[in-house]
């Protein structure tokens, strides 16, 4: 029962943890997509606040990894996301995933 409660409380902690990293890592992403995922990239790219993670991760892996040129951004993206890793793309994702996308109103 110990062993069980000590597990949860890493889990919450490390959903707590990674919650905070997601927030301070889009920081970087705000100048171009809002500071709460509400603009469109450069007026070309779709509004991010509420994609699904599993998208995100897909998506900026792709750009991370120079196999995604979507909206002509591709270079754009791959130099933001040069020293990110999979661990900071999850966080991110799952940060974007449950922003409000009227949270600016």
């Amino acid at each position: 029962m110990k062993t069980s409660i000590i597990s949860l409380l890493m889990i919450g902690t490390t959903l707590t943890m990674m919650a905070s990293n997601g927030a301070e890592l889009y920081k970087k992403c705000a100048g171009c997509h809002g500071e709460n995922g509400e603009m469109t990239a450069l007026q070309k790219s779709a509004v991010i606040a509420g994609q699904e993670s599993n998208l995100t991760i897909k998506e900026l892996t792709a750009y991370k990894n120079g196999e995604l040129n979507q909206y002509g951004l591709g270079g754009i993206m791959k130099s933001q996301l040069i020293d990110v890793s999979e661990e900071d793309i999850e966080a991110l994702a799952e940060y974007i995933e449950n922003m409000e996308k009227n949270a600016s109103k």
